[in-house]
């Protein structure tokens, strides 16, 4: 259960605030972050990978792209979270816990790049940033 602050009411998604008071938002609500996560090993079938990548995304629904070759691969993906250390959890976790019910290699995770929304749009917008994930899906390098 939700806990208002004196002077405000909260009816569902709308807030009200008392007569002469400021609302501030919350510091602890989730954020968007964007994560690329490097994963490598040994080579495996093209085929087989694709498909593992594919059970992949339809698992994690926000995986926006991933790219692949037979002995690596670069998964891209927005991931809600409150600060960048859960982010950054999730993450790590992400290939081990998908290993076996999405079929993918024993590879281990060799890079891993959160960061925040706005820190995301400014890279695009100063030509420096990883591109937007266009077209979405699983593809080769």
């Amino acid at each position: 259960m939700r806990r208002a602050r004196p002077g405000v009411a909260s009816r569902g998604g709308l807030t009200s605030v008392a007569a002469g008071g400021t609302y501030e938002e919350p510091k602890d609500l989730p954020r968007l972050w964007h994560v690329t996560l490097s994963v490598s090993g040994a080579q495996v079938p093209l085929p087989d990978l694709r498909r593992a990548l594919e059970q992949l995304a339809h698992d994690h629904p926000f995986l926006l792209t991933s790219r692949y070759a037979t002995d690596h691969a670069e998964i891209r993906y927005w991931e809600e979270a409150r600060d960048l250390h859960d982010a950054a959890a999730v993450a790590l976790r992400l290939w081990g816990e998908h290993r076996q019910s999405a079929g993918l290699p024993p590879w281990e995770i060799v890079g891993l790049e959160v960061i925040d929304r706005e820190t995301y749009h400014h890279r695009i917008a100063e030509g420096y940033g990883p591109p937007p994930a266009t077209p979405v899906g699983v593809h080769p390098f």
